[in-house]
C-alpha cells in the first residue's frame, strides 16, 4: 500500500502573510488537495505566526471535521504550551513535535536526548490521553528512535533533508545515504513505531523514498508548492500521488 501524502500548505500562508489580507486562499489550497485526492493536510504554526495561524489550524480542522476518517490533519509544532493547548482544542488526528531553534528558517534535525527533549515525554501524554496520535521528528539513527520509543510517542518522522542532499549529488550517494533511512525505518518498526518522512522530498528524490519499508506518510510542502506555481496545485499533488502509487 503507498504511503499517504500529507501536503504541508504553509507556504500558501506565506504568500497570504507577505501582501496581508485573504489571498492566496489556505482553505482554497487545502479543497483543491482534497479534490485532487490527497488523505492528508498539514500545517506548522510557529510561534512567530510567521505562515499558518492559529486562525488557520482552526478553519482547517473545522473543514476536515466532516471527513474524519478518510482525511488527517497533521500539526506540527514544539510542545511550547499555546501550540498544545490548540492542539488539544481541534483534535487533529496526529501532533508531529518538531524541536525549533531560535532564529531558524526551517527545520534543521530532529530531537536530541538532551535538556531539550526532556519537555517531550509530559507533551507525549498530554496528547496521547487526548487520542491525537504522536510523531517525533528525528535523525535517521537508532539512537533518537530508540529514545522516541522511550517518551511514548506512536510514530517517528524521519528528517529527510540529509538524504536529499545526498540524492542531488548523485545516484550513488543517494542510495548510501537512503541505506541509513532503511536501518532507522526497521529500527523504528521494531519498536513498534509508525514511520513517517519529511523535509526536502520532491518527485525526483521521492522515486527512491517512496521504497522505504514501512513508510506511513510524507509529508512535502516546499517542493510540492513551489512547483505548483507553474504547473497548477490540482496537477502537482496528482503528480505526487502517482510517484507515490509507483
Amino acid at each position: 500500500m503507498a504511503a499517504t501524502l500529507s501536503v504541508n500548505v504553509n507556504k500558501v500562508a506565506t504568500l497570504r502573510n507577505s501582501r496581508g489580507g485573504a489571498v492566496p486562499s489556505v482553505l482554497e489550497a487545502v479543497r483543491v488537495c482534497l479534490d485532487a485526492g490527497v488523505r492528508g493536510i498539514t500545517v506548522h504554526p510557529r510561534a512567530d505566526a510567521r505562515h499558518i495561524t492559529f486562525a488557520d489550524v482552526r478553519e482547517i480542522a473545522a473543514l476536515l471535521a466532516p471527513l474524519r476518517g478518510r482525511v488527517e490533519l497533521n500539526i506540527e509544532g514544539d510542545p511550547r504550551p499555546d501550540l498544545l493547548d490548540l492542539v488539544l482544542e481541534v483534535r487533529p488526528d496526529q501532533c508531529t513535535l518538531v524541536p525549533v531553534h531560535p532564529g531558524e528558517v526551517t527545520s534543521q534535525a530532529g530531537w536530541q536526548d538532551d535538556a531539550q527533549g526532556a519537555q517531550v515525554a509530559p507533551a507525549v501524554a498530554r496528547l496521547k490521553a487526548a487520542g491525537v496520535r504522536t510523531s517525533l521528528f528525528v535523525d535517521p539513527e537508532p539512537q533518537p528512535i530508540i529514545w522516541a520509543a522511550r517518551q511514548g510517542a506512536d510514530r517517528v518522522e524521519l528528517y529527510t533533508e540529509p538524504f536529499a542532499r545526498a540524492f542531488e549529488q548523485s545516484a550513488v550517494a543517494g542510495l548510501v545515504s537512503f541505506a541509513r533511512y532503511e536501518v532507522a525505518a526497521a529500527e523504528a518498526h521494531a519498536h513498534g513505531l509508525g514511520v513517517n518522512a519529511g523535509h526536502d522530498l520532491d518527485l525526483q528524490n521521492l522515486v527512491l523514498f517512496r521504497t522505504l519499508p514501512h513508510l506511513d506518510e510524507v509529508s512535502i510542502g516546499h517542493a510540492l508548492i513551489s512547483r505548483a506555481l507553474f504547473a497548477g496545485l490540482d496537477p502537482v499533488v496528482r503528480e505526487y500521488l502517482q510517484v507515490l502509487a509507483g
